[in-house]
């Protein structure tokens, strides 16, 4: 039997930045200041009108394909998680594949989940493998949330960012991802959502939380986020380590969803992690949604901080309510 391994991945970010600085010279009266320290984020890469996911989620590929001398004809299967995909028919991978240069004997499908959609791919992506239907998954995230929001929200503007992420998965001799644990909980699907653009009816679509404060089409309900997380990812977490038959102390680094700073460093206290243990790494790119964990495992790569034989736990949490993690074991990495 084979198994997913988590291989190459390269990244793409919009060449527009929005700064906070920038963002204090457009509204005087916020105070980026408490902003920042809140959210840790300086800065946010943002797509033009006429970028879409699937246009950064082809610049991240082709550059996994050019800077790894990955063949695209190589590919048994593509995997895009979205959630601002091009249309709402067809799928979002079929035009990629396209326009990659992918087989058309490669399967293509998008799945729409946020910020455990990492997790969720991985887990797709080693079911293929282990099922003997593909050697090789291009598994991209890649996300526009900037596309939903109004100009004037200062709850959202100030968080998310845009990117892309490409990540290859390859068939290994040797397990390296495991203990994988889910959660779903759709009570919480009103704490962050967009009611418009699906074929519910606008007068039969679920309601915001509360009233929402601002023109946006997304709308967040962050305190209810943050307590969500906080109850159910310490369970997640210990689940995991449980499932997977190892103490926490035998992982390297926990590599979660960069949601924002606050979040992270209460999940720090909570779970008794130190901080050099859990990095956050979002401050020049704000939280990308799904594409956060691998843009996150692609700069601790150039860093040299991911060794070859190293174990992580990889988490996911957020819209939905959805959640899930695993142990990854890093075939990958640098020499120790």
């Amino acid at each position: 039997m084979k198994y997913a391994s988590i291989g190459p991945i390269s990244t793409f970010l919009p060449q527009r930045i929005e700064t906070n600085q920038q963002l204090q010279e457009e509204f005087p009266g916020w105070d980026m200041d408490l902003i920042f320290t809140k959210t840790g984020i300086a800065a946010r890469h943002i797509a033009e009108p006429a970028e879409t996911a699937s246009d950064l989620g082809v610049q991240a590929a082709q550059r996994l394909f050019e800077e790894h001398n990955v063949d695209p004809q190589s590919i048994d299967f593509l995997l895009f998680c979205t959630q601002t995909p091009d249309y709402p028919l067809p799928t979002t991978a079929c035009l990629m594949q396209e326009r990659l240069g992918l087989r058309v004997s490669c399967g293509a499908l998008d799945f729409n989940l946020g910020c455990s959609g990492f997790i969720y791919g991985l887990s797709l992506a080693e079911g293929l493998i282990r099922a003997g239907i593909a050697r090789r998954v291009l598994f991209i995230t890649a996300e526009t949330y900037s596309k939903y929001i109004d100009a004037d929200d200062r709850s959202l503007r100030t968080i998310f960012g845009d990117g892309a992420a490409a990540t290859l998965i390859e068939a290994s001799d040797e397990p390296t991802l495991d203990g994988f644990q889910f959660g779903t909980d759709g009570t919480g699907a009103d704490t962050l959502m967009v009611t418009d653009g699906g074929a519910r009816r606008p007068e039969d679509a679920h309601t915001p939380r509360h009233r929402k404060r601002w023109d946006s089409r997304l709308y967040m309900d962050g305190p209810a986020l943050i307590n969500f997380t906080v109850g159910a990812i310490p369970q997640l977490v210990q689940n995991i380590f449980s499932a997977a038959g190892i103490p926490n102390s035998a992982v390297d680094l926990y590599l979660f969803h960069q949601a924002t700073r606050k979040m992270l460093e209460q999940l720090q206290e909570s779970l008794g992690v130190d901080s050099d243990r859990m990095p956050i790494a979002l401050e020049n790119v704000g939280n990308t949604v799904s594409a956060t964990i691998p843009l996150l495992i692609h700069d601790l790569r150039k860093q040299g901080r991911l060794k070859k034989g190293s174990k992580h736990l990889l988490v996911g949490f957020g819209v939905g309510w959805s959640w899930g993690g695993c142990i990854w074991h890093d075939h990958y990495g640098s020499e120790a």
